[in-house]
């Protein structure tokens, strides 16, 4: 979203926006605002110096995405729960302690309070039963009110670096969620004890060119001197802040802990002696063929990951993601790890269907003492599976012949697997969160679908 100004905004530039972005050290609401009272939908203030909303914020009356993130906020203000349209709420990296019942719009889906100081939610976010998205890694939260057992369409939660004594029952029985992040919380300080990886020297690295850059970290190119010789290879260091999913470090412990899989990118080792005593890990450096899958969810799709257009797969080789995906799922739950963001745009792909599963930023280590929690975690992430097997089979080409080829309607042919694909991506979505197979079963399933 590009930046505006405030020059901008008083000279009437902006007028008929749909969208304005102002950080420019604002301590008070700009006034000028409410001229775009009929047409502005979404409204980012974040990066100011602000403290408080104007009680007339509801003139707003077509606002549905609200950004204050960066300021000066030690309550949510209570004004934004009488916004009729507002869908989203961003106040991240505030100074946050209270969190009003009235501050809860009536249509909220998607709220965001990560990095905060709240130490309780009140018990009415349970009346928000339209709520898909709910972020609040990086809090003081002791315990989720039970009433939140209600927000049935609850998809993706982060909890990440709070104070929590132990998983809520409810959160594990949510019939539509998906993506889960805990780690940093009291319930799971007894984490394995990462894998043994070598330690690899700052001096034996010769840093070139960024490949990429994402919440928790930035990532290089670099010659690794090893032996007589060099290899290419990805260096990720750490920012070390907070991010909507949690600690960086949490990251780095459950890469490493992951060990060795054909579809995760391998640790080659672990940063030493950084001049900055920064973070990292030295990967392997993946072939620039690869690609990713999908790109994040917008603002719109809020959950869903969205596809390019022109986004579309053999499908075989959309057999050969899902199977891939799914083997390295059953692994990481093998080595007592949630993924917690398995989405396609984690998902690095090859034009033959072969992928890696990357961006461990959300993962969490199982509560190594509790199988039954164990499993209903792992039965959380099969319904985020379900998501990408719905998104692949949309977006798979079947063969041409398919209406009319008799060979390809018979056993093994497209149509059956297809209907096979459907059958298995219905069981896997199922609002019955102990009725959904375990990652054995559907890597099982897949692998029969590839050979067919």
């Amino acid at each position: 979203m590009p930046l505006n100004t405030l020059e901008d905004l008083r000279t009437g530039k902006l007028a008929g926006s749909r969208r304005i972005k102002l950080a420019c050290g604002l301590s008070e609401f700009p006034r000028e605002i409410f001229a775009l009272a009929d047409t502005l939908e979404i409204l980012d203030l974040s990066g100011n110096d602000l403290s408080a909303l104007p009680d007339d914020l509801p003139q707003l009356h077509k606002l549905r995405i609200l950004f204050c993130s960066d300021n000066r906020f030690t309550e949510l203000s209570a004004v934004i729960g009488q916004c009729a349209q507002l869908e989203m709420v961003g106040f991240k990296a505030n100074q946050i302690r209270q969190v009003p019942a009235a501050a809860l719009p009536p249509r909220l889906r998607w709220l965001i309070l990560t990095d905060n100081r709240i130490a309780e939610l009140p018990p009415e976010i349970g009346s928000c039963l339209r709520l898909q998205k709910l972020m609040l890694a990086g809090n003081q939260l002791r315990t989720l009110p039970a009433e939140m057992a209600s927000c049935t369409n609850l998809e993706l939660v982060r909890i990440a670096a709070n104070q929590l004594a132990a998983l809520p029952e409810w959160l594990l029985s949510l019939p539509r969620l998906s993506w889960l992040a805990f780690a940093g919380n009291p319930f799971c300080q007894d984490a394995p004890v990462q894998a043994e990886v070598s330690p690899i020297h700052w001096d034996d690295l010769q840093v070139s060119h960024q490949l990429g850059e994402g919440a928790s970290g930035v990532i290089h190119q670099a010659e690794w001197r090893c032996g007589e010789g060099t290899q290419p290879v990805a260096l990720k260091l750490f920012k070390g802040a907070m991010t909507s999913d949690g600690l960086p470090l949490n990251e780095m412990n459950a890469c490493i802990t992951a060990g060795m899989h054909p579809h995760l990118i391998p640790v080659l080792g672990k940063l030493a002696a950084h001049p900055e005593e920064a973070h990292g890990l030295v990967m392997a450096l993946i072939d620039s063929s690869f690609r990713n899958l999908a790109g994040p969810p917008s603002l719109d799709s809020c959950t869903r990951d969205v596809y390019p257009e022109e986004a579309s797969f053999d499908l075989d080789a959309a057999i050969r993601i899902a199977h891939g995906i799914a083997s390295a799922a059953e692994h990481l739950h093998a080595q007592g790890i949630v993924h917690g963001d398995l989405y396609g745009h984690n998902i690095l792909h090859g034009d033959d269907g072969q992928a890696l599963l990357g961006d461990f930023g959300a993962a969490s280590f199982v509560p190594a003492d509790n199988p039954l929690v164990a499993t209903a975690l792992q039965r959380i992430e099969v319904r985020a599976f379900s998501c990408l097997l719905e998104e692949l089979l949309a977006l798979s080409v079947p063969n041409s012949d398919f209406a009319t080829t008799e060979t390809k309607a018979g056993p093994g042919g497209d149509r059956e697997k297809i209907e096979k694909l459907q059958s298995l991506q219905a069981n896997c979505a199922q609002e019955n969160v102990a009725a959904r197979p375990l990652f054995a079963e559907i890597v099982s399933v897949l692998g029969a679908l590839r050979l067919a």
